[in-house]
């Protein structure tokens, strides 16, 4: 017997996701920055140095509610009075930074440049940078290991107990991806009703997105320039498809955006404080069962354990999503690779200019006929510019024409928050013109001998 009705698990959908959306928006941003840590040398990045800046750092500026991996090392902390926090994404290889809730793009950008220019100062002494690009330079030479604690070690058996699927989609052998992949996101408030517009226009805008944005080369001949997107969508977070990636259905209602969050899958929960994990189920599925078998880690080694789900087990469900909807209210913006340092704000600029004026974008991109209209759907668009090659049917000129017309969009609405903000956009005109992402031009660069060591550099400066 069913543990749980259909209608138990749509309320708890409901009342996470949808209900938290039924107030006015505001007009604020939320950011977090994930930064490769590279060793000059050409070595792996030594993490007696990153230890010893986040202690220097937590002094520096005050941070406290400290979070210890098993080994005793700090990686996480937060600012209570900013709402700020310092961690590593998933490795000591990947500095992450989280900024409390701001109005005003400027702000988060003082806090950043204070906070980067301080770790540069120390890093440098030791040889060692961060550096703007969405895959660790680095990560063959590093030593890739997940931290010490109890999420990341479930997160990553999980993640490498691929083989088991066999063939059920074409996986790749890089389950460690987390360990030296890096993005820019940011997260706005959304209202209900404009919820479907929301992610039916964002989704048509990912291909785009990929021509300027694009960051995290990849291949052996560097023939992909957004590696990030297949990380996920070919990893055991894409066994289930409506878990990663973009969507590809258009939405029409509320409630087709909770059923589209039914049909994902579950692959962990805790109990008694420890992390269990299990073959990715969908929740419909998860919550009809009487018990789930799985597994935990204790005293060195993996047991199995069956036990009973609780609809609380939501709280565990982890989408991976271009635009993903939080149970924050807001809706998080993650297909975009970490930028060069100097140009990391434009992602914020860019998200939240076109939030403000979300109808101009809709129209504009219901008028194109440069990109769509052409036999490819938004996600077959964006694998197609993520590689190196631009497509033979698409003309530049109209392409580069119609990422302008968006990019005047997103300063229009910046203009309208009256912030002085749409500076932020710059460099993203120049890319339009030329149709060159950060990837472009590195790729381009070691093609002509360019070494990376200037790169990490250059993408580095603030």
């Amino acid at each position: 017997m069913a543990r749980f009705l259909d209608e138990s698990l749509d309320t708890a959908i409901y009342n996470k996701y949808i209900k938290p959306t039924q107030r006015a928006r505001k007009p604020c941003v939320g950011v977090e920055f994930e930064l490769p840590v590279v060793n000059l040398k050409d070595a792996p990045v030594d993490f007696d140095v990153v230890h010893a800046l986040t202690d220097a750092f937590i002094a520096r500026f005050g941070f406290d509610d400290i979070h210890r991996d098993d080994e005793g090392y700090i990686y996480a902390a937060h600012c209570p009075q900013n709402d700020d926090t310092l961690s590593y994404d998933c490795s000591y290889n990947t500095l992450e930074l989280s900024f409390g809730t701001e109005c005003d793009i400027k702000v988060i950008d003082a806090r950043f440049r204070t906070y980067y220019t301080f770790m540069q100062d120390f890093l440098s002494e030791y040889g060692h940078t961060l550096t703007g690009m969405g895959v660790n330079p680095h990560y063959a030479v590093n030593r890739n290991v997940p931290i010490a604690n109890g999420r990341y070690r479930m997160l990553f058996h999980h993640l490498q107990s691929y083989p088991k699927y066999g063939n059920a989609i074409p996986f790749h052998s890089n389950p460690n991806f987390g360990l030296f992949s890096c993005a820019a996101q940011v997260q706005l408030d959304a209202e209900e009703q404009t919820l479907p517009e929301v992610f039916n226009t964002f989704t048509r805008l990912e291909p785009l997105k990929s021509v300027i944005f694009a960051n995290s080369l990849w291949g052996r001949h560097h023939e992909i320039l957004c590696g990030r997107d297949g990380f996920w969508k070919n990893s055991l977070h894409g066994l289930n498809r409506h878990n990663v990636d973009m969507y590809r259905v258009a939405f029409t209602s509320s409630e087709e955006i909770s059923s589209y969050i039914k049909s994902m899958s579950l692959y962990c929960v805790e109990r008694d404080g420890k992390y269990i994990n299990f073959a990715p189920t969908r929740l419909e599925d998860y919550f009809s069962s009487d018990s789930v078998e799985g597994e935990y880690f204790s005293d060195g080694g993996y047991h199995a354990i069956r036990f009973a789900p609780r609809i609380e087990d939501l709280d565990y469900l982890r989408s991976f999503k271009f635009e993903d909807l939080t149970y924050r209210g807001t809706v998080e913006f993650r297909s975009v690779c970490t930028q060069p340092v100097r140009d990391i704000m434009s992602v914020s600029a860019f998200h939240t200019g076109l939030m403000e004026r979300l109808p101009d974008l809709t129209r504009r991109l219901d008028e194109d006929r440069s990109l769509y209209h052409k036999g490819y759907n938004a996600a077959e668009l964006r694998e197609l510019l993520n590689r190196r090659p631009f497509p033979t049917f698409l003309d530049r000129g109209a392409v580069s024409s119609l990422i302008t017309d968006v990019l005047d969009i997103a300063a229009d609405g910046l203009r309208e928050r009256g912030l002085n903000e749409e500076g932020y956009l710059a460099p993203l005109y120049e890319r339009a013109k030329t149709l060159t992402s950060p990837a472009r031009r590195l790729a381009e660069g070691l093609e002509n001998g360019v070494p990376l060591d200037r790169f990490i550099r250059e993408y580095a400066a603030l």
